[in-house]
């Protein structure tokens, strides 16, 4: 019943999406948009909306669908929502299945809105294809710094496509955000590289941070798969339990997306095992930290897990 529900909601929102399209030009929108007027860009994630409004500057109003703590796994696009995307001049998403329940509706106003999916700039030999999601790609790219690189000038080129009397702007910032981010990367290496070896095990509500653990050499397991679709059981809490018992891992952490519930889960089962382990504090995951604070860029989300993980961990 519940799945007949799921599915017939999508049904009308792709339907909205239609009629809202239908009432536009026939056709899909190539030109750019007028010299004189603001860039209404519409980012699914906290992520994406930080690289472009870094790179767009004046010249770009960014509206995100996901706000702080949303989880794009699960999230379903409203009526609003698709008001929204339907008048926005550029469409950015991460991709990769990242915001799966979105997908159709992506696809359908690709005909007429210019839609751009950031992560598929990056090189297909970059991409961790775990055996658990099923032959798609792990979608949490920016976990790596160098790699969500690739991104950002993805985002670059795609404002600049919709705007280019604005190439050069765009072109300057975006050469000093990556600057940025080539410092942070280095930064978040020599950090982590403080962790003993052996104690340089992260262990997460699901398994979000695979190629932050390949970048940055730390031993990353999940209780969850990659993506919250997929639900915990009585087996996955034993597995991990056992672990961390093994390894006398001190610490495990939660994450501002995903409900407490399954990490005190697991704490609570080492407790039974006469193994205390603390919550080394929440990561942010799938989202950034609240506007306005430093969390909520994507180079203080960045630096804000980094430093939890070595403070809990070292």
């Amino acid at each position: 019943m519940r799945a007949r529900r799921v599915e017939a909601r999508g049904g009308v929102m792709s339907a909205v999406l239609a009629v809202l399209l239908a009432a536009g030009c026939g056709g899909r929108q190539e030109e750019a948009a007028p010299a004189t007027a603001t860039l209404q860009v519409l980012a699914t994630t906290g992520m994406v909306a930080d690289a472009a409004r870094v790179i767009g500057g004046d010249a770009v109003q960014v509206h995100a669908l996901m706000g702080p703590g949303v989880d794009p796994h699960l999230y379903k696009a409203s009526e609003r929502d698709v008001r929204a995307l339907s008048d926005a001049d550029l469409v950015l998403y991460n991709g990769l299945h990242l915001e799966g329940k979105m997908a159709e509706l992506f696809e359908r106003l690709a005909r007429q809105r210019h839609v751009v999916p950031l992560a598929a700039a990056i090189p297909d030999s970059l991409l961790r294809h775990p055996a658990a999601f099923e032959g798609h790609p792990d979608p949490h790219v920016w976990f790596d710094v160098a790699m969500w690189a690739h991104a950002v000038e993805r985002a670059r080129d795609a404002l600049i496509e919709s705007r280019p009397d604005q190439r050069e702007a765009f072109t300057a910032r975006a050469a000093a955000y990556l600057d940025t981010l080539h410092a942070l990367d280095a930064w978040t290496r020599a950090e982590m590289a403080g962790i003993p070896e052996r104690q340089r095990v992260l262990v997460t509500a699901h398994d979000a941070f695979g190629y932050f653990g390949r970048a940055y050499g730390v031993e990353v397991v999940g209780l969850q798969g990659i993506s919250t679709v997929s639900e915990f059981g009585l087996a996955d809490v034993r597995r991990l339990v056992d672990l961390i018992v093994s390894r006398g891992v001190k610490a495990v952490f939660v994450e501002s997306s995903v409900p407490r519930r399954s990490i005190e889960a697991v704490v609570e089962g080492c407790r039974g095992r006469g193994h205390a382990v603390n919550i080394g504090g929440t990561l942010y995951s799938d989202a950034l930290g609240a506007d306005g604070t430093a969390e909520g860029t994507y180079v203080g989300m960045v630096r804000a897990n980094v430093r939890t993980i070595v403070q809990a961990l070292r």
